[in-house]
């Protein structure tokens, strides 16, 4: 008999993507939408699609998904976001894949499509996520509020067809997005001790953009690998510029 697998997407005010969200996960069996009390049209939307809507406070995304692995009962559940589509072929994978005992959880690669195209270079392939699951063998790590860790208990594998990741439309888009991680990242380099000396808001950028654009070969793709590359050096200064914060709150 074949393992039970469940699809939950994690959603908050995701109405945009929802509906074909859904549609790309008919193969699993049941595809639950796990909503953080959205106050658009998301939780209408996916019922009118099918899925079971199960409603629960944010605190978190390690502590969101801790509490969908707890609210449901499948053998094996694949966690996918509202920007995010699986492919038939994936599906397939997916299927067979599950049916091998000697792994506890699988990694699937995405290709991020970033201000209309895919970026294979910068670090944004094949960006491998822990999203398929043993559900009695997995859980997050709850002090990760963003950037979630998986503590499995067995050993992972790779799958080979990807996610497909529909990432940032614009500039605008990927800075809103990233002014509200920095925020976790902040508090997670506090937590460790780090602090944000003056000089670490020029040398963190600046490792930042080399590593993206040359170590990691952002340049070969073109515009797009350079803007990506400035905006993650920006990033480093959103980051410690809220460290700061949090600092001089003390």
């Amino acid at each position: 008999m074949s393992k039970r697998l469940l699809a939950i997407i994690l959603t908050k005010n995701e109405e945009k993507n929802i509906a074909d969200c859904i549609a790309s996960l008919r193969w699993s069996d049941d595809i639950v939408v796990f909503d953080g009390y959205s106050d658009d049209r998301t939780v209408e939307i996916a019922r009118e699609q099918g899925a079971q809507v199960i409603q629960h406070p944010f605190r978190g995304y390690g502590s969101q998904r801790n509490a969908a692995l707890d609210a449901v009962e499948a053998e094996w559940v694949f966690f996918v976001d509202a920007d995010e589509r699986a492919t038939p072929e994936l599906g397939t994978e997916i299927r067979q894949v599950i049916e091998d005992t000697s792994y506890a959880g699988w990694w699937v690669p995405r290709h991020n499509y970033i201000f209309g195209a895919v970026v294979r270079h910068a670090g944004w392939y094949p960006d491998y996520q822990l999203r398929l699951l043993c559900r009695q063998k997995a859980r997050y790590d709850p002090q990760r509020e963003v950037h979630e860790i998986v503590l499995l208990d067995g050993q992972a594998g790779y799958l080979q067809h990807p996610l497909i990741h529909y990432n940032y439309d614009t500039v605008r888009h990927f800075l809103q997005k990233q002014r509200r991680y920095a925020q976790f990242d902040a508090r997670i380099l506090q937590e460790q001790g780090i602090r944000a000396r003056p000089h670490k808001f020029i040398t963190r950028p600046l490792d930042e953009f080399r590593r993206r654009y040359f170590a990691l070969e952002g340049y070969k793709d073109g515009w797009r690998g350079l803007v990506l590359s400035v905006l993650m050096a920006y990033y480093q200064l959103l980051v410690y510029g809220q460290l700061r914060r949090l600092q001089s709150q003390r």
